[in-house]
C-alpha cells in the first residue's frame, strides 16, 4: 500500500483499486455544504411539524371550547327534556314588516310536530311539519311538510312556490334551536369558537357551527344564562342570487316544564326587521295529532 502523498491530510482520501489516492482539496467544502443542506433540510422539516402540531393543538382548543358552549346551552334549555321534544304550540301575536315599517299583523298560533330523521340524511331532510294558523278562528294557515308548503283557507289549498319552501327549509335547518335538538349526532357537523363578543349589549359566547354542505350559521350564547341571544347567516336569493344576510334574535326566554323558550323572536334581513312573534304562551308534548298538518283542509283549534 503506497502512503499517501506528504502534505495530504488521511481523511480526505479514498480507497480506489485497492490503493488510496489523495480526493481533491475541493470537494471537501462541496462536503460540508452538502451536509448543511440536510441539516437545514431536517431542521426545516421539524419546524413545519411542529408548527402543524400547534396549530392541531389550537385547533382542538377552540373545538373543545365551542362544544362546552353548545353542551352547556342544552344543558341551560333543559338538558334531556329539551332534547325529547316531540311536539311544541306557540301562541301569539305576529308582525310583518316591510323596509322596516309594520305591513301586517295578526292573532298566530304555530304548531310544531318533530320527525325523526337518522343522523344522516338530518343536514337534508326536513325533520318537523309546522301549521302557522292566523287570525282568531285560524281560518287561513300555512302548512309545511318534509317536501312541500301548502297555504289554506276557505277558497281551498293553494301550494306554496317552491323557491319559498326552499328558503323556509334552509332557514330551518340552520335554526339554532332545530339544530340542537335534531342534528347534534349529525356526521361533519363542527363546532369553533369564536371568542367572547358583546350582542345586543349582553355578553356573549360565539360558535361557528359549519356543516358538510358548507353552511355556516354563527350562534351568539349568553355568558350567564348559555342561552342563545342571536344567531346569523348568509344565503342567496333563489330568484335574484344576490346574497341575503339573515339575523335572528331571541328574548324573553320562560321556563314550561324545565324548557327554556324564547317568547320574542325577531328576524331581520339585510339590516331590515321583517318579521317578530310575541308569544303569549308556549307549550310542549300536547299530543298534535296528523289531521293538523293536512294540506287538503282547514282545522281549526281552540
Amino acid at each position: 500500500m503506497r502512503a499517501p502523498l506528504q502534505g495530504t491530510c488521511p481523511l480526505v482520501s479514498a480507497r480506489i483499486g485497492g490503493a488510496m489516492r489523495p480526493v481533491a482539496a475541493s470537494r471537501a467544502p462541496q462536503a460540508a455544504a452538502r451536509g448543511l443542506a440536510r441539516l437545514a433540510a431536517s431542521s426545516l422539516a421539524l419546524a413545519l411539524l411542529s408548527a402543524a402540531a400547534f396549530a392541531q393543538a389550537g385547533q382542538t382548543a377552540s373545538d373543545k371550547r365551542a362544544r362546552k358552549v353548545i353542551d352547556e346551552a342544552v344543558a341551560a334549555l333543559g338538558g334531556d327534556k329539551f332534547l325529547t321534544i316531540e311536539d311544541r304550540v306557540e301562541s301569539g301575536r305576529a308582525y310583518s314588516f316591510y323596509r322596516d315599517e309594520l305591513s301586517g299583523l295578526s292573532i298566530a298560533k304555530i304548531y310544531t310536530r318533530y320527525l325523526t330523521v337518522t343522523p344522516s340524511k338530518s343536514g337534508e331532510e326536513l325533520g318537523l311539519r309546522e301549521r302557522q294558523a292566523f287570525g282568531k278562528d285560524q281560518d287561513t294557515a300555512t302548512v309545511f311538510r318534509e317536501d312541500e308548503a301548502v297555504n289554506i283557507n276557505w277558497r281551498g289549498a293553494k301550494p306554496v312556490p317552491k323557491e319559498q319552501f326552499a328558503r323556509y327549509k334552509d332557514s330551518t335547518l340552520r335554526n339554532i334551536f332545530y339544530i340542537l335538538r335534531q342534528r347534534l349526532n349529525e356526521p361533519g357537523l363542527s363546532f369553533e369558537s369564536r371568542g367572547l363578543e358583546v350582542m345586543d349589549y349582553q355578553p356573549t359566547e360565539v360558535v361557528d357551527i359549519l356543516d358538510s354542505e358548507n353552511r355556516v350559521t354563527t350562534v351568539y350564547f349568553h355568558q350567564s344564562t348559555k342561552l342563545p341571544v342571536a344567531q346569523k347567516y348568509s344565503s342567496r336569493d333563489p330568484q335574484t342570487k344576490e346574497r341575503n344576510d339573515e339575523v335572528t334574535r331571541f328574548g324573553r326566554y320562560r321556563d314550561n316544564g324545565g324548557i327554556q323558550w324564547p317568547q320574542q323572536i325577531t328576524r331581520e334581513r339585510n339590516g331590515e326587521k321583517i318579521f317578530q312573534i310575541f308569544s303569549e304562551s308556549v307549550t310542549f308534548n300536547q299530543d298534535l295529532t296528523d289531521d293538523l298538518f293536512s294540506t287538503s283542509t282547514v282545522t281549526r283549534k281552540k
